[in-house]
């Protein structure tokens, strides 16, 4: 098992490295030029600067059994069809069962705003420390399921 992050912009991933050095999991942190991370834990991949460009790599790395961490419900969606796992930094997964309604929420919405003419949104409420432990804990429950098949 491996874990791989769509690291551009997401704010757990200090979470996901603390936890995966708990069960000693490998972590790659995927992110475009624009984002350059560092790390004492994970191996770090900088893709080049492109549309798409780090989620398609993700895609072409993980394996059946993976862990994704994304909060790009098209890359989720990619990554249960390879028979990876998926977590968005919600702490909500991804799953076979709930990725179609997702997609077409996200389509709608798109459509929505298009229509209204409003190409901005607002954005996510600001992170607090609960939505940290609600991540930490869907994914550490997340972990032992995938260990436990």
């Amino acid at each position: 098992m491996q874990i791989y992050v769509d690291a551009d912009a997401c704010p757990v991933v200090r979470i996901v490295e603390k936890i995966a050095g708990i069960y000693e999991i490998s972590v790659t942190l995927l992110c475009d030029t624009n984002h350059v991370l560092e790390s004492d834990y994970s191996e770090v991949k900088i893709i080049g600067a492109g549309a798409d460009a780090v989620d398609f790599a993700l895609i072409n790395l993980c394996h059946k059994g993976d862990i994704v961490v994304t909060q790009d419900y098209g890359v989720a969606a990619m990554a249960l069809g390879k028979g990876a796992y998926c977590i968005h930094q919600s702490g909500k997964w991804y799953t076979n069962d709930n990725i179609d309604e997702m997609l077409m929420a996200r389509h709608l919405g798109k459509k929505a705003r298009r229509a209204n003419h409003k190409n901005h949104i607002k954005g996510p409420k600001k992170r607090t420390v609960k939505d940290d432990d609600r991540f930490a804990e869907s994914f550490e429950k997340l972990i032992k399921k995938v260990r436990n098949m």
